[in-house]
């Protein structure tokens, strides 16, 4: 991996530290449990798609040559949601208030696209995504379009052997234009995932199935970066292996009390925690400088 401009990563970093502090007060604000563990942890990946490697226009969320993000953890999808209102596709208020009520949910706990224009694929029953995102790569090969398409999974949803089968089949096809994320955090509701079902070593297995990797610390902006600028072009002209990028993650990133914490899969925010949580992740733009 190659070097990657400083200045950009700083202001990915302070964006990253914006989003942590609008996402633990949107969770606040719609008074319900969040899944703010794994929404704080992917923070720093989701950021740097959006804001500089995607190609991707907030204004036409749907033009065709787009690249498109699958996020197949959809309890998570309120890291999306935060993004999606910083970027000005949707205010604060409008979030808030049209957030699971059944007249107007259009934003709830798992993103639902009938109704949010953004979402590329309704997600939540986990699994899934990898092999929605294999189906969008392929298809755009066979359709000769140079988008890419992104997968973030969660390390616990692995266990799932939909994955696996997505991970054969891409990796049969060489789908180059394909590139999974894993936000490996190691914890999952039922404890941690080594202890639950072990996935490792994670590295060797999908190697195994046909793919490239690359491991990060997911929570290192500068890391994120130089992984998403190694990437090569999308050309559905060339075959080559697709990518893992395995995002090594801490839950709750950037809330001390949240880190690796299993008790913060979900959970809501009283006012003196949100306080709590917009001052610990402050803190951390102050380490940073």
């Amino acid at each position: 991996m190659g070097n990657v401009d400083i200045e950009l990563v700083r202001q990915l970093e302070d964006k990253a530290i914006d989003i942590r502090k609008d996402l633990c007060t949107y969770i606040y604000r719609i008074a319900t449990a969040g899944h703010l563990g794994g929404e704080l942890s992917m923070v720093d990946v989701a950021v740097a798609l959006y804001y500089k490697y995607m190609n991707y226009d907030p204004s036409n969320p749907q033009m065709p040559d787009r690249d498109r993000l699958i996020l197949s953890k959809g309890h998570c999808g309120e890291t999306l949601y935060t993004i999606y209102s910083d970027l000005g596709m949707y205010t604060m208020d409008y979030m808030v208030e049209h957030f699971n009520t059944l007249a107007t949910g259009r934003f709830s706990m798992h993103p639902n696209r009938k109704y949010i224009e953004a979402i590329e694929a309704s997600t939540g029953s986990l699994g899934h995504g990898l092999p929605i995102a294999t189906g969008l790569a392929l298809g755009a090969r066979m359709s000769g379009e140079r988008w890419r398409t992104f997968c973030i999974i969660g390390d616990g949803e692995l266990q799932e052997g939909t994955n696996w089968e997505a991970f054969m089949a891409a990796g049969q096809f060489q789908l180059g234009n394909l590139v999974a994320i894993v936000d490996k955090n190691d914890l999952q509701m039922s404890g941690t995932t080594s202890n639950t079902v072990k996935v490792d070593p994670l590295d060797e297995k999908v190697k195994a199935f046909g793919w490239d990797v690359i491991e990060i610390n997911g929570n290192d902006m500068k890391e994120v970066c130089e992984a998403l600028e190694s990437l090569p072009e999308s050309d559905p002209y060339i075959r080559r292996k697709p990518i893992c990028i395995i995002s090594n993650t801490t839950k709750g990133a950037g809330v001390a009390f949240m880190e690796n914490v299993i008790g913060w899969h979900a959970g809501s925010l009283s006012k003196e925690k949100l306080e709590e949580a917009i001052e610990s992740i402050e803190n951390t733009r102050k380490v940073r400088q």
